[in-house]
């Protein structure tokens, strides 16, 4: 079966269902060198001495290896969540700000170009995904920071939001609600390359004209594009949980498991803050 993740057919595309296939054995054809033939001995053949009788021997050797279960992805997931809260707490209550700030930036710099090397090259390693959260948390810690000392309570709002868009597209995917379709895969990837163009042209046109396009200035057009934003984060949710269950169908190895985590981290972070930025619009209103 075809994947519907992009991302996923590249890693398994070529892999098959990732399970090892039985060797076969008897098959009919021609005689092997040495396979046992009926009828009177062929003169000059080989004998052997001590070789196991053909059902003797066994139809498959059992394989060591590890496959994901859905158990993997919650075990993985949750420590890495729990690896950028914490991080982000220290960076809060911990550091002086000034620090936090001081280190903001080479954290998500650094985080960016390992996740990147991550997506790219698809890497499944503790280190690497448990690394990319605690970088990460860094910056949040520092951010959440500065933005609760100006809208006191805007955090936890934020992460009681953040939650329940994970949840309600957990429960969407699972219920069927929304089926992942490779037609489903391709609208979200081109809103997720398109709000990137928009960000980048916002970006640019603020060096010339004071707000941008005003994507990011809190007025009207600014938190519409947020809820656009925040809408093109919870569906990308969708291929986030239908990589992992294909990566279990599939039979991809226990360790894959840290990238569907990575994945998740991701697209989390990512929600919660957007929802933080659109909760500092209402409060400037």
């Amino acid at each position: 079966m075809p994947s519907k993740n992009p991302a996923f057919s590249r890693a398994f595309g070529d892999a098959g269902n990732g399970r090892p296939q039985a060797q076969q054995y008897g098959q009919w054809g021609a005689p092997q060198y040495g396979a046992p033939q009926h009828g009177a001995p062929q003169y000059g053949a080989p004998q052997q001495y001590g070789a196991p009788a053909p059902y003797q021997q066994a139809p498959y050797t059992r394989t060591t290896t590890k496959y994901m279960t859905m158990d993997d992805v919650v075990q993985k997931t949750g420590l890495s969540f729990l690896v950028t809260v914490l991080s982000a707490a220290v960076t809060w209550a911990v550091l002086p700000e000034s620090l936090a700030w001081g280190l903001t930036l080479p954290a998500v710099l650094v985080a960016l170009v390992l996740g990147l090397v991550i997506a790219f090259k698809q890497i499944a390693n503790p280190v690497a995904t448990l690394s990319y959260g605690a970088l990460y948390g860094i910056a949040l810690g520092a951010i959440s920071e500065a933005f609760n000392s100006i809208y006191p309570g805007i955090v936890g709002q934020a992460l009681i939001g953040t939650f329940g868009v994970f949840a309600g597209m957990l429960v969407i995917y699972k219920t069927g609600a929304i089926r992942v379709t490779p037609k489903l895969t391709r609208w979200i990837v081109g809103a997720l390359f398109g709000v990137l163009a928009l960000v980048l042209v916002n970006l640019v046109a603020g060096f010339f004209v004071d707000g941008g396009l005003g994507l990011r200035d809190g007025g009207p057009l600014a938190i519409v594009f947020s809820l656009v934003v925040i809408g093109v984060a919870a569906f990308s949710l969708l291929l986030d949980f239908d990589m992992a269950d294909e990566a279990i169908r599939r039979g991809a190895p226990a360790k894959f498991a840290w990238y569907i985590a990575f994945g998740l981290l991701v697209t989390v972070v990512w929600l919660y803050l957007e929802i933080l930025r659109l909760l500092s619009y209402f409060q400037d209103n």
